[in-house]
């Protein structure tokens, strides 16, 4: 009885391991992920026209002024120099960066 026990204890465990494993590691990829999306922003400084039209609510017109306009030192000056209205710019921020234009 007592050897039935630690058998069914054994296995229990056992059975129950693999279960919690794919929680830890989707706990810990998060990270990684996270990082991983902050650097697939699209540079509005070195961008070719079609990447930039690659983001939703830019097309040919909108990646040509942006080209038109560089270098930008924030991505914000895509709205105060006139090149994006607010709107657009409202929902393409989060996808793109300025990079410090090198001198």
């Amino acid at each position: 009885m007592r050897i039935f026990r630690s058998s069914f204890l054994a296995v229990a465990l056992s059975l129950m391991l693999p279960l919690s494993m794919p929680a830890q590691m989707a706990s810990s990829t998060k990270p990684a992920a996270a990082a991983a999306a902050a650097t697939d922003k699209i540079d509005i400084n070195s961008a070719t026209p079609d990447q930039m039209k690659a983001i939703p609510g830019i097309g040919d017109a909108y990646a040509k002024r942006i080209v038109d306009g560089r270098p930008y030192t924030a991505k914000n000056q895509l709205v105060s120099r006139g090149i994006l209205p607010q709107g657009v710019y409202d929902k393409i921020k989060d996808q793109v960066i300025a990079t410090k234009p090198k001198k």
